[in-house]
């Protein structure tokens, strides 16, 4: 048998063996720490002694054995023949003292040295009693000249040896005190080589530490996994450590709980000495934070036993300093710690770090730890500082997900009723990302105690914020006072919006970060954006805001960026788009059907849907029941509208109408009547003209027509349009629609600019006298509409169409006749020409209009209806009509 690492020790302990069969007595003591291979090395000299026809006596002290008198010597008198049983002092009043039964035992020893070798190995002599350590001292003195060669190991940590004990060996020239240690990696690998497994070279130093003990256990361990039987040779002792962390993972999911490795730790820890199990837990428990001083004093302990302590672990190889060599080490130590000891010691250490300055995340976790089913125990109001600085820290780095576990396991612990409701206020804005639902249930606490009276008055400015952003104005209102903060003017959140306009929103997107913090002013300077005369700059912010939110997984976030991406496309005419991530707002809410949110993207899809001639899809989002707290919330009042416009679409004016004039009377309460938020009185005007009533419907579009908004071109555009259905005259009507027609085209809403200019076709069809330009107009229309995917407009347009579209048809021409790419492209001189005789004007008044003469209008549209392969005006693109500058060709 053999042992790795061990070649001088083993020559020392065969040259004292040598010495004493050539008749020397000799004494050996093998110091080393827990699972270094002590019991190896005395299994091995007692095996050669053996071999050599040696008499082998030997013992195994224990710690429960300790006080037994002569406990290790009886165990050494029956390990060998014709020895006679000692005896106490006890055993009789007769009996031999204790000297003359010392000296009977050397004769006995000596006499059988006389005819072979005697090895007495005693294994942890540390634990021996008091009266066998007596024998062995008188032994190592009165047998010199005896063939007999005592061999003891001890652990300098475990226990205390007698000192009188140590002394006496030391003083007799025969004796040998033999270290041993830890294995250094080459060795190691030595061993992982001899036991075939070349994949463990990388790991199995950092796993074990050097520890044969350990070493061995994590070849058991490896072999067992792998599906081997796990018997070894006892002289490589060695034993192994956790499959993860640094140095490799040779195991798929690291050692078992409880396995060889587990067990084989344990037992290390168990004879390090007198609390070495209790100081691992804690430094386990501590992690990083641990420090000598730290675990002194989480143990309760003076830091010089703390030292000792870990010195036995480090000569153990388990810890380096105070940290565990590996976390597998680490995690076997924490799994042998029973729930309660963990939490207790978790909530100590927690008090500790946090007297040392420590930082808050690392106090927290020790907090989270030592909750019982997501309470603390006893907490008071250190423990609430602790997890509320922890999780603004956690914030800070991005951690929202562990930055709500702490804010709820603080508002569990809070005592203070007015701080619970900060918390509650604080956990709502940041559930937001993850959970709307859940953010909005949040804030029934805060809410309950404004009703009562029993809300601080530093928390209703956050909790009015909070519920402005979640749409719920009309309790936001109640908590604003204006004039009691300088920040608070009384501006509604939709004045806020659409008086802030586009250039103030870009300049904050341009510089704001999306967080918890600035989702709300961000979701604002959208809006801005989308309510401006250029909405189109809402379309790159939103869809750029959007990938963020996806990139950070906060669904909440993507929800609400989603829904304003949507609200975006819907204003610029793309159906389609608003449609898509409009769907994918709904779909992407952790909870469908639980927060009010999800009717703001619902009333897109339903807008969309009526547009789109895909009416059942919206009729499954409208013939559901509305819940009344949705007529409280802003959503309510866009997914009101929304139904009322499908209503309108399936011919349902009356139903349409209650629907239109209910959102008029919300916006007038809650004074948010702004028609460049919603246009709800020409919405009701369509309606009643659909009903015969068109005073009314005049009434309500004169009204929109005088308010400040109607100096906005989208604003002013539908109003016109709905003024010009109202009248009956026929020049009157085409003015009308022609200067709707202008301000709708030049806000960028291309739907309304396709249902304004086929009214404006329609209404200079019926004039005898324009039955040219009004062709050329509705067939443009019936093409901007068809681009925009607005299926039921083309129907009403030009019900006999196909969807195909109503242009003139032309043979394609071949390959070798078609015009390089770069002949279709306009000029902008031929773009401004062609744009303007799209939209129905005569040459002349494209000549006064651009200040060109009439043939110079007449040679662009030359140029033009060539590179466009047409041959007439009533043939251009509605790509034209809207100004734009690509040709059909690109």
């Amino acid at each position: 048998m053999t042992l790795v690492g061990r070649t001088s020790i083993l020559n020392t302990l065969e040259t004292a063996l040598a010495d004493c069969v050539a008749g020397e007595s000799r004494t050996v003591l093998v110091e080393g720490a827990a699972g270094c291979g002590k019991s190896a090395l005395l299994d091995v000299i007692a095996e050669r002694a053996a071999a050599a026809g040696g008499l082998v006596l030997s013992a195994d002290a224990v710690p429960d054995e300790r006080d037994v008198p002569l406990g290790v010597l009886r165990q050494l008198v029956n390990s060998g023949p014709e020895l006679t049983q000692p005896r106490t002092t006890a055993d009789g009043g007769r009996a031999a003292s204790r000297t003359e039964g010392m000296q009977a035992f050397c004769a006995q020893l000596r006499e059988l040295a006389e005819d072979t070798p005697v090895l007495v190995c005693v294994d942890d002599v540390q634990h021996a009693d008091r009266e066998s350590l007596r024998y062995l001292r008188y032994v190592a003195r009165h047998a010199r000249t005896a063939r007999v060669l005592m061999v003891l190991s001890v652990s300098p940590y475990d226990g205390v040896l007698d000192p009188a004990f140590a002394t006496e060996l030391m003083r007799t020239a025969a004796f040998r005190r033999l270290r041993v240690g830890l294995l250094p990696q080459d060795e190691v690998a030595e061993v992982v080589r001899a036991h075939g497994r070349p994949e463990l070279l990388d790991s199995a130093h950092a796993l074990s530490g050097g520890n044969p003990l350990l070493l061995r256990a994590l070849l058991a361990e490896y072999e067992y996994e792998s599906g081997y039987e796990t018997g070894y040779e006892s002289a490589h002792g060695y034993e192994s450590g956790h499959g993860y962390g640094s140095g490799g993972a040779p195991l798929p999911g690291g050692p078992l709980p409880g396995g060889p490795f587990a067990q084989a730790v344990a037992t290390c820890l168990d004879r390090s000495g007198p609390g070495a199990t209790a100081l691992a837990r804690a430094a386990a428990v501590l992690g990083e934070e641990a420090a000598r001083a730290g675990l002194a004093e989480l143990l309760g302990t003076g830091v010089p036993a703390a030292a000792r302590t870990l010195a036995a672990l480090g000569a153990a190889g388990i810890v380096d300093g105070a940290r565990f060599r590996h976390e597998a080490t680490r995690a076997a130590v924490l799994d042998a710690i029973e729930p309660e000891p963990r939490r207790e010691l978790h909530r100590r250490a927690a008090l500790l770090l946090r007297r040392a300055g420590r930082p808050a995340t690392a106090v927290a976790g020790h907090l989270l730890a030592s909750a019982r089913d997501g309470r603390l125990d006893a907490p008071g109001a250190l423990e609430v500082e602790i997890l509320c600085d922890a999780a603004e820290d956690l914030l800070a780095g991005d951690d929202a997900q562990g930055a709500v576990r702490l804010f709820e396991l603080a508002h569990e612990a809070c005592a203070d009723e007015q701080q619970r409701h900060a918390l509650q206020i604080r956990l709502a804005g940041i559930t937001w990302r993850f959970n709307p639902a859940a953010a909005e249930r949040q804030l029934s606490g805060p809410l309950e105690a404004l009703r009562a009276g029993r809300l601080a008055a530093e928390q209703r400015k956050p909790l009015a914020h909070l519920l402005q952003f979640q749409g719920r104005w009309p309790e936001a209102a109640d908590l604003l006072d204006p004039g009691t903060d300088g920040s608070d003017t009384g501006a509604t959140p939709v004045d806020a919006a659409i008086d802030a306009g586009g250039a103030a929103g870009e300049r904050l997107l341009q510089s704001a970060r999306l967080s918890d913090i600035t989702l709300a002013p961000i979701a604002q300077a959208l809006r801005s954006l989308v309510y401006s005369d250029h909405p189109e700059r809402a379309v790159p912010w939103s869809r750029k805001l959007l990938d963020e939110a996806d990139r950070a997984k906060a669904p909440g976030w993507s929800a609400v960026l989603a829904t304003l991406h949507a609200e975006a496309l819907l204003r610029l005419g793309d159906l389609r788009g608003a449609h898509g991530y409009a769907t994918r707002a709904v779909q992407i809410l952790p909870e469908k059907n639980g927060s009010i949110l999800r009717y703001a993207p619902t009333a897109i899809l339903v807008r969309a849907s009526s547009a789109m001639g895909r009416y059942t899809d919206a009729s499954r989002h409208t013939d559901q029941p509305v819940p009344q707290r949705l007529l409280t919330t802003l959503h309510g009042l866009g997914y009101l509208r929304a139904r009322g416009l499908h209503q309108l679409a399936g011919n349902h004016p009356q139903a349409a109408l209650a629907d239109f004039m209910e959102v008029g009377r919300l916006m007038e309460s809650w004074g948010v009547d702004r028609p460049a938020y919603l246009p709800w009185r020409t919405d009701a005007a369509d309606a009643l003209l659909r009903l015969g009533r068109t005073q009314e419907a005049e009434r309500l579009v004169l009204q929109q027509l005088a308010l400040p908004d109607a100096r906005r071109p989208w604003v002013r555009g539908i109003s016109l349009r709905g003024r010009a259905l109202c009248t009956t005259t026929a020049k009157q009507r085409i003015a009308l629609l022609t200067q709707a027609t202008d301000e709708l085209h030049r806000s960028g809403d291309r739907l309304e600019t396709a249902r304004a200019m086929a009214d404006l076709g329609q209404a200079l069809q019926a004039d005898g006298g324009s039955l040219s330009k009004g062709n050329s107009m509705v067939r443009t229309a019936w093409n901007l509409a068809q681009e925009c995917g607005a299926a039921s407009l083309c129907r009403e347009i030009l019900p006999d169409a196909p969807l195909s579209g109503p242009g003139r048809g032309r043979e394609p021409l071949a390959p070798d006749e078609e015009p390089k790419k770069s002949e279709t492209r306009l000029s902008s001189s031929e773009q401004r020409v062609a744009t303007l005789a799209a939209q129905g004007l005569t040459n002349r008044e494209i000549s006064a209009k651009l200040y060109l003469t009439v043939s110079t209008v007449e040679q662009h549209l030359t140029r033009v209806y060539r590179k466009l392969q047409i041959s007439c005006r009533g043939d251009l693109p509605m790509d034209l009509a809207l100004g734009t500058l690509q040709s059909v060709k690109q």
